[in-house]
């Protein structure tokens, strides 16, 4: 299986697959795969009573991320810094690929709970429970008349 790669069609080309420049389009390139790193991928769930989000945020440190609710609609925003310039201004890097720079992702919460959210970060994965909002059902006869 290892020997077969896929291909792809450039300028009426067929060019081999080189995994390096994939890589490098995603991300800084012609977001042939996305987005890249202008926004994480998250993972969402029901779970029945509540439903759990878990966003790939690796990298980061947890004072680095937040969580805002603003009525019916949640941002989480994760900002990595740039430590390297300020360390090396000689520019002895030879390469220099990690993004820095801040994430944001915004989600519509209108049917959860939001007193009851709970997070969690481990491993750069943030976890969030969120219950969902009871139904109040008024159950009521009407009397013919």
């Amino acid at each position: 299986m290892f020997e077969l790669r896929p291909f792809e069609r450039r300028n009426n080309h067929v060019a081999a697959y080189d995994p390096w420049d994939q890589m490098e389009r995603a991300f800084f390139g012609d977001g042939s795969w996305g987005r890249g790193l202008s926004e994480f991928k998250t993972d969402i769930q029901d779970k029945g009573d509540s439903y759990l989000l878990e966003a790939d945020l690796p990298g980061f440190k947890k004072e680095d991320i937040h969580v805002d609710v603003d009525g019916d609609t949640m941002t989480i925003r994760a900002e990595r810094h740039s430590e390297h310039e300020d360390q090396d201004k000689k520019g002895n890097y030879v390469r220099c690929e990690r993004s820095y720079g801040s994430y944001q992702r915004a989600f519509d919460i209108s049917g959860v709970e939001v007193a009851d959210i709970s997070a969690q970060y481990n491993d750069g994965v943030l976890k969030l429970n969120m219950p969902k909002k009871s139904a109040v059902v008024n159950a009521k006869q009407i009397e013919i008349q």
